[in-house]
């Protein structure tokens, strides 16, 4: 069995090695690399194109909002998930922004950790427990602004966009409707301007309020 190889980002030693031993508990993934800042975690996984990375927020040099948004320019194919004390749907917003695929805090139970990382790898975007009620309930409750309700998205508009706001890349919902790459992203930009919806975040939120990311 081909295991998630693991990269963690923490500037804290030990943090890091809590981390470390719950991961390598687990016989499915394996760390395969760590940093204690941002740059350092972008050379990393540069370096090892790890399956995940569990990113901090707050690191010296660069922070983990920044390091995101740059690893994600560098290493497309590597999935970030978020590690942090913060609860508060902002920081939330900006990290879906940058390109996180998913968000846990560090004073969750343990095993949200593991749960969290086998769900970025195969593509879901996964919110922690504790915060998703309160992102739903500012976020998924109304529509984005701008957003058009006077119009639908067709059956395949919906299928990408849908897929899309889960994790998924472009590729991999080409696999998976059988479809070209050139066509997933054409439907994409379709989509999202019929429905008014300008990035990422107007995605998700729209995916919240339709449901599209419960019980994934």
């Amino acid at each position: 069995m081909n295991k998630l190889r693991v990269v963690l980002a923490d500037d804290h030693p030990i943090m890091r090695e809590g981390l470390r031993l719950l991961v390598n508990e687990q016989a499915d993934m394996e760390v395969v690399g760590e940093a204690d800042n941002g740059r350092e975690a972008i050379a990393v996984a540069q370096r090892l194109r790890p399956d995940v990375v569990v990113m901090d927020v707050s690191m010296p040099e660069l922070n983990g909002l920044k390091a995101t948004e740059k690893l994600k320019e560098l290493c497309p194919e590597t999935t970030i998930l978020t590690l942090t004390r913060h609860s508060d749907d902002g920081y939330l917003q900006q990290l879906l922004q940058a390109g996180s695929s998913g968000y846990v805090l560090k004073q969750s139970n343990p095993d949200e950790l593991v749960r969290a990382i086998r769900a970025v790898a195969s593509g879901q975007t996964y919110l922690d427990p504790a915060v998703a009620e309160t992102v739903v309930g500012k976020l998924g409750r109304r529509a984005p602004r701008g957003i058009r309700h006077d119009r639908k998205l067709s059956g395949r508009e919906e299928e990408v966009l849908r897929l899309i706001a889960q994790g998924y890349l472009s590729k991999e919902v080409a696999a998976r409707l059988q479809i070209g790459i050139k066509t997933v992203d054409a439907h994409k930009a379709n989509g999202m301007e019929k429905m008014g919806m300008k990035n990422r975040i107007d995605l998700v939120r729209y995916a919240m309020l339709q449901g599209w990311l419960e019980d994934i």
